[in-house]
């Protein structure tokens, strides 16, 4: 049997994040769900008019963000900036899921999402799209999820690690190619 990484180091664990993510250090943004059933697209599989999104939701999360860039082209002058938002998994899963053995029926966390490339995020006034998704910060190395098959040498290591962490790795897009709020129109 493994001496870290069971249930109680998890708990242990998850409640330090969501205390340091949520209390301390407390960056937000608000995660818009791409609404794919009711976008329409056309026949290269882009969006035809309008795209749909799901309503925002509020996320605590760690931002890191390059410098912008300014580079001009035909068009001329562009505005570019990567942002990588890491949140904490379990802050992602589902709502009513029994992950916290220790909290409160009441005190619910969880957004019922999963991240996919095409998502929305706004952050500081800005709409990012998310690129890629990484998903492989484990806990002790392993995800409990995938324990493969029972290790006669150290029996009950199915119940060790964790995957914590969720990172969306996004680029700025204007508020005209998003859709969600009305841009500036000249007249």
């Amino acid at each position: 049997m493994a001496l870290y990484g069971g249930k109680r180091d998890i708990s242990l664990f998850r409640h330090v994040n969501r205390e340091l993510i949520g209390n301390v250090i407390s960056q937000q943004c608000i995660y818009y769900k791409y609404k794919l059933e009711e976008t329409k697209v056309n026949l290269y599989g882009e969006s035809a008019g309008s795209k749909y999104y799901y309503r925002g939701v509020i996320l605590s999360c760690l931002i890191t963000h390059e410098p912008q860039s300014y580079p001009d082209d035909e068009f001329g002058v562009q505005y570019y900036r990567n942002v990588d938002f890491k949140f904490l998994r379990d802050d992602l899963l589902q709502r009513n899921l029994d992950f916290n053995e220790d909290y409160d029926k009441g005190d619910y966390f969880g957004a019922d999402l999963v991240p996919q490339v095409g998502d929305i995020i706004y952050y500081y006034g800005g709409y990012y799209e998310v690129d890629d998704i990484i998903s492989n910060q484990y806990f002790v190395g392993k995800d409990q999820d995938y324990d493969y098959a029972e290790n006669p040498i150290n029996p009950g290591l199915k119940d060790f690690g964790r995957d914590f962490s969720v990172i969306c790795k996004t680029h700025y897009t204007p508020v005209d190619k998003v859709q969600i709020e009305k841009g500036r129109i000249n007249g």
